[in-house]
């Protein structure tokens, strides 16, 4: 498996693609991630064409267990931040 793509090599190549310094392509990015973050930290959603949905969604309060001791403990309720992936992603990786 590759190693997984770091923030400074995504402002490269983003960078590359757009024509621009790493700069501008790294702001663009920070942007982004900034109305990604405050959106679905809001409860909504937000979809990136081509890529997935990103979501928050609300766990209920459940029983868990210490894999260490086998004891039940009672966990609060949360939320968890989940990514859909777009069909056209899958297409293309297995495609």
């Amino acid at each position: 498996m590759a190693k997984p793509m770091t923030k400074t090599q995504l402002v490269a190549a983003l960078a590359d693609e757009m024509g621009s310094d790493k700069k501008t392509a790294g702001t663009a990015l920070d942007a982004i991630i900034d109305v990604i973050t405050r959106e679905v930290s809001g409860g909504g959603a937000v979809t990136l064409p081509g890529v997935g949905k990103i979501y928050c969604r609300e766990r209920p309060e459940r029983m868990v267990r210490n894999p260490a001791t086998g004891e039940q403990i009672k966990k609060d309720a949360d939320k968890v931040v989940k990514m859909t992936i777009a069909k056209a992603l899958k297409d293309s990786v297995n495609g």
